[in-house]
């Protein structure tokens, strides 16, 4: 029973986490500093997420097929390859390195 607490304290606090942006005035978002802040946390939080799915080992930073899936599809997005593409040509080069042997 106590797991039910849990999530419903969970779904409780991201309940009043979103009404609290919501009720920020008008005001303060039209700051400069306020919106080129706001422009970039999503960015910042997605970079953070993947660097930590990528990198991330047992013990500590490991470089793998998922760190060269991660470069091909910079690659790509450099190159202005559209979304699919990048998805696909990650994917496809990590599972290539894996079956090949190249790596784990």
């Amino acid at each position: 029973m106590s797991a039910w607490w849990a999530v419903l304290g969970g779904a409780a606090a991201c309940y009043l986490l979103k009404l609290a942006g919501l009720s920020v005035p008008a005001s303060v978002l039209d700051r400069p500093l306020v919106r080129a802040v706001a422009d970039r946390l999503p960015i910042a939080l997605l970079a953070g997420l993947v660097a930590v799915q990528v990198l991330a080992g047992d013990w500590g930073v490991v470089l793998d097929a998922r760190a060269t899936g991660l470069l091909a599809a910079l690659v790509l997005l450099l190159l202005r390859a559209p979304f699919l593409v990048v998805v696909v040509g990650s994917a496809l080069t990590a599972a290539v390195l894996r079956h090949v042997g190249l790596m784990s």
